[in-house]
């Protein structure tokens, strides 16, 4: 019998992931291309040749058990956490070291690792919506509750004033997203200070730590010359989670990190406690090969332009179509205002379209969906008559 904790996942299954699956489904039964599957944030940019080279280079030249072997320490080889490290100095003017990163099995696990270590059971985590499904499951996972701040609809930064009616003496941490998913947004330098004014005022009120969890997998994916603000310098007690899913197309290899800055209050007990966390949750240590190339290829970085440039078609197609949504900044996600107010409905009735798109229901947002636009140049042309003919479809029945 399955075990009756899992049962409410079971039933909350990620909307996006059955979206995905239904898509396979379509595609086999009408032909790839007459299915515009928008739904998962799966990158369609090629990792760089620096990768698949720094796999061959590394198999011939390292030996074996370094290659293939466990970790020393939980947190991963030494020696490509302190090039890491200074990568990141390098960027953001930081003065980390090897002992401030863990290398983790991607973004997702390192969530965990940082739910687990700084967060008990019973205190509370917020989000602000819209924000990635799993959140909720994260903090489910480690006994907490998360509660999700209501979206800014006008500009989707994060919703401060109302954040800070939220606060408890039992909320012990808050995750930020950004470069967003699913909006595309990147947090301004002036909403990260008054994000960081506010946690300093409450952590006073309450007498107890505040954590931001910056969740930072599309960091490398912002346009136009935005500047997507390192958290770190503006609040002490920040863990940054990063991952190269995103910016070296390279989902399925489950490669990230966390930064602990030793300005957090506990340092050295955080550190190692996020250390135990990577192993007791089951992790051991982050994929050994995975780690070594990550640690080659810090500069590397996949073609944006191409995302670019799905975002541009993409925004100008909808909005010609009548569609409302706002120009992202960031990420390869564009997230549209439903045209009915059942966003579930419409995704329904895009599907008839032969169009995948997830609803924004599962970002706590009702009423807009979320379109993936990392795909094929081609699916997005090719794709904007069936967007046309789904508004006048609405637009019809109204």
């Amino acid at each position: 019998m399955t075990a009756k904790s899992m049962m409410p996942y079971v039933e909350g299954n990620s909307a996006i992931r059955a979206m995905f699956e239904e898509g396979a489904r379509m595609a086999a039964q009408y032909g790839a291309e007459n299915v515009y599957d928008f739904s998962l944030g799966n990158p369609s940019v090629p990792a760089p040749e620096e990768v698949n080279q720094a796999i061959r280079d590394i198999l011939e030249e390292e030996p074996t058990l370094l290659v293939h072997g466990y970790n020393k320490s939980n947190s991963g080889y030494e020696d490509v956490r302190q090039k890491v490290a200074e990568h990141l100095n390098e960027l953001h003017g930081t003065h980390f070291a090897s002992e401030n990163i863990i290398m983790t099995v991607g973004a997702a696990s390192g969530l965990n690792v940082a739910i687990k270590a700084l967060v008990d059971p019973g205190e509370e985590i917020l989000a602000f919506a819209p924000y990635f499904v799993e959140y909720g499951n994260y903090a489910k996972n480690h006994g907490a509750s998360l509660r999700a701040v209501p979206a800014d609809t006008v500009t989707f930064q994060p919703n401060l004033d109302a954040m800070k009616e939220m606060m408890t003496p039992q909320t012990r941490a808050v995750i930020i997203n950004s470069p967003n998913n699913p909006t595309g947004v990147v947090y301004s330098e002036e909403t990260i200070r008054k994000l960081a004014h506010i946690l300093e005022e409450k952590q006073e009120e309450y007498g107890k730590e505040i954590y931001i969890i910056s969740d930072e997998p599309y960091r490398e994916l912002a346009y136009d010359g935005v500047e997507v603000p390192y958290i770190t310098k503006y609040y002490d007690n920040t863990v940054v989670g990063y991952s190269w899913s995103k910016s070296l197309s390279l989902p399925g290899e489950r490669i990230g990190y966390l930064v602990f800055p030793s300005e957090m209050a506990d340092f050295e007990n955080a550190i190692q406690a996020a250390n135990i966390a990577n192993r007791v949750l089951g992790y051991v240590n982050a994929p050994t090969l995975i780690q070594r190339v990550a640690g080659r290829c810090l500069k590397s970085k996949v073609d944006i332009e191409a995302y670019d440039r799905n975002r541009r078609a993409l925004y100008e197609g909808l909005v010609d179509a009548g569609y409302e949504c706002i120009f992202p900044e960031g990420a390869f996600y564009l997230f549209v205002k439903s045209p009915i107010d059942d966003d579930v409905a419409f995704c329904a009735k895009a599907k008839e379209h032969h169009i995948l798109i997830v609803p924004g229901k599962s970002f706590a947002c009702p009423g807009y969906v979320r379109i993936a636009y990392c795909v094929a140049y081609d699916t997005i042309v090719n794709s904007m008559p069936a967007f046309a003919a789904l508004m006048k479809d609405i637009k019809e029945s109204e």
